[in-house]
């Protein structure tokens, strides 16, 4: 073997023997990149669970189909366990969840997702609903013209009821000791905005779920618009709570100032079809 070979065998050994070694005192190993487990994508909903949202035929209107994009298992209209004392037929409101219950028999209740009022403007408190309305005209209020008058100006007369109307397909009205509150559960075509809180204190609904809450309440139904305290009752068994379910309480509703979208305050005269 050459000088030169012999030369270059031993640079090969000591490149092989630096590659091998532990590294020396103060260096870093290169960090070996960890890769978090991907949270499983939830199940898709399944063609009958879309189509309950998708077009609807409402007299001479077509309501759109909601974007599934805006539809998650949560979001979409089912019956549930629910556990409460208020007796079928009432509607229970629970703003902080951005859900409502129709209650049924049998400790169960139709679920629905809302949209509710932003901060400051939500309510809570307990009503009736002495009636509702089909595609009801909608009249902003005198605050909502004063702090917008170029959005609102042009409707200072009201909107006909339409697709476009921000009350939506309909509207039950929320009454407390004979007296309207100002506040509706309604529909809304504006569809992103369900399970958020981006409303003027209302509560909204997908077209689609208000039409099929429309057609289960009657005359002088119960509403009852939880607390923050009182949030996600009847979601939990009886047996997981160590007092028993009060009733929800409260005298009024509560916020001092609605920019709700009034509708039709005069009612005298008859009510449209399909009111009560």
């Amino acid at each position: 073997m050459s000088s030169h070979s012999a030369a270059l065998l031993g640079l090969a050994g000591l490149s092989l023997v630096v590659a091998c070694a532990p590294p020396e005192p103060g260096e870093t190993p290169d960090p070996v990149a960890f890769v978090a487990p991907l949270e499983p994508a939830p199940p898709a909903l399944t063609p009958d669970e879309l189509a309950m949202d998708g077009p609807v035929q409402d007299g001479d209107t077509l309501i759109p189909a909601v974007d599934p994009q805006y539809l998650t298992r949560e979001k979409i209209r089912q019956e549930v366990d629910y556990w409460t004392a208020e007796r079928s037929g009432t509607t229970n409101v629970d703003p902080y969840a951005r859900t409502l219950y129709f209650i049924l028999e049998g400790d169960r209740a139709m679920r629905y997702a809302v949209a509710v009022g932003d901060d400051g403007r939500g309510c809570s408190g307990e009503g009736i609903v002495p009636y509702a309305r089909e595609w009801p005209r909608w009249t902003p209020t005198s605050n909502m013209l004063a702090e917008n008058p170029e959005l609102y100006g042009p409707h200072r007369n009201g909107m006909p009821g339409g697709p476009e109307n921000p009350l939506g397909a309909r509207a039950l009205y929320i009454h407390q000791d004979g007296e309207d509150t100002l506040y509706r559960i309604h529909g809304t075509p504006q569809q992103w905005s369900i399970g958020e809180a981006t409303s003027a204190g209302c509560i909204r609904l997908f077209q689609q779920n208000i039409i099929d809450l429309h057609q289960r309440v009657e005359g002088n139904t119960r509403v009852v618009v939880l607390s923050a305290e009182e949030s996600g009752q009847g979601t939990r068994s009886p047996n997981a709570l160590i007092d028993p379910l009060p009733m929800a309480g409260g005298s009024v509703m509560e916020s001092e100032e609605v920019l709700a979208g009034l509708s039709e305050p005069d009612i005298g005269g008859g009510l449209e079809l399909g009111a009560w």
